[in-house]
């Protein structure tokens, strides 16, 4: 296992999109699937969530994103997308990717059409990046510009989302 698992310390704490981008030089110039270590993965199918992911990845190759239902009332602790729903509700087109958003902005702007009022698909801890991230968060890092005093992942996914698309 050791040879397909890699861990990378971030020796300074700058933030989400600093810590993946510490992974550059290992990752090198493939696609690459990041599972965040506090977090438990669980699929209600065979099929694992990670493997998921690699389905839709493999399927559509575009970017991808693990997503889980939240209450309004919890979005402005995770990153939040909206969408159009693809696939019989298993797959969603990303139209937009918000960090911590507030409710206000997220009524307004990340809506997807067939959840319950209240509801909304956060960002949940796996994800299958294309290598170009890396492009965007090293041009923020050298650039300076950081969200909430930080380098963020999430910006940089809804640029990546831009050009060349995502699906949750």
């Amino acid at each position: 296992m050791g040879r397909h698992v890699k861990f990378h310390l971030q020796t300074a704490q700058e933030g989400f999109g600093h810590a993946v981008y510490c992974a550059k030089e290992s990752i090198g110039n493939e696609p690459f699937l990041l599972m965040l270590g506090d977090h438990i993965y669980r699929s209600d199918t065979e099929r694992s969530c990670a493997r998921q992911l690699l389905d839709a990845y493999q399927q559509h190759g575009v970017s991808v994103v693990g997503m889980r239902l939240t209450p309004e009332s919890q979005i402005s602790n995770f990153g939040t997308v909206g969408g159009i729903w693809v696939e019989d509700k298993q797959l969603l087109s990303v139209t937009e990717f918000s960090e911590k958003p507030t409710v206000d902005y997220a009524r307004q702007n990340l809506r997807i059409p067939g959840l319950a009022e209240g509801d909304y698909m956060t960002v949940f801890g796996q994800y299958i990046i294309k290598p170009q991230i890396f492009d965007y968060l090293e041009e923020n890092i050298r650039n300076n510009v950081r969200e909430r005093g930080e380098f963020q992942l999430t910006s940089c996914l809804d640029r990546l989302r831009q050009e060349d698309g995502s699906w949750g």
